[in-house]
């Protein structure tokens, strides 16, 4: 590469896009107007599982033609490994109470669904009126736990993922894409703020 010439971040070949923009974009629209037609005539509170859901959520509610509320809740079992520990931690609390409130949980993925199994449990204890789960993306073989999640995005294959919120280490939530690094360890180490050789 020469000197002045900078890394690509959004076209890493070390990246195979897995579900492009265009097809997120169509099928959050879709989750919009399904929600939209389940809730009409109530108001709908919105908790948004950080970091992850950040993108996701961001796109649903807007694509949600009623009146909403949103907060949010951190928890992990990931920590800063590329596979989930099975520990799950609350790392964020709510700020407002459930009680009597019709709540959709926006979740990134589902993966061997003790997490979500665990903030569900908690929420349903919060007297909630009505609980829904709508995920991004859903990993089927590597469920330990079933989660039935009442609006899906996409099924995948049991690959890790990156973009659209998703991370490795902190980094790629940015991408506008879901997509596959074929070496996730290789990504944390990418530098693609300074020129190379």
């Amino acid at each position: 590469m020469a000197a002045n010439q900078r890394a690509s971040f959004m076209n890493d070949s070390n990246l195979k896009v897995l579900i492009d923009s265009d097809r997120l974009q169509a099928r959050v629209r879709e989750l919009g107007r399904q929600i939209t037609e389940d809730y009409a005539g109530r108001e709908l509170h919105l908790v948004g599982v950080l970091k992850g859901a950040c993108v996701f959520m961001s796109d649903l509610m807007r694509a949600i033609d009623l009146p909403l509320t949103l907060d949010f809740i951190g928890i992990s079992s990931y920590g800063a490994s590329t596979t989930s520990s099975g520990e799950v931690r609350i790392t964020k609390d709510l700020d407002v109470s459930l009680a009597h409130k019709d709540v959709l949980v926006v979740e990134d993925i589902i993966d061997t669904g003790l997490t979500l199994n665990y903030m569900v449990n908690i929420f349903r204890s919060r007297e909630v009126n009505s609980l829904a789960i709508a995920a991004l993306l859903d990993k089927p073989e590597r469920h330990e736990i079933e989660i039935e999640a009442r609006y899906l995005g996409f099924t995948i294959p049991n690959h890790f993922v990156v973009g659209y919120g998703l991370d490795v280490g902190e980094v790629y939530r940015n991408l506008p894409f879901i997509a596959v690094p074929e070496n996730p360890d290789h990504l944390t180490r990418r530098d693609f703020s300074s020129t190379g050789e």
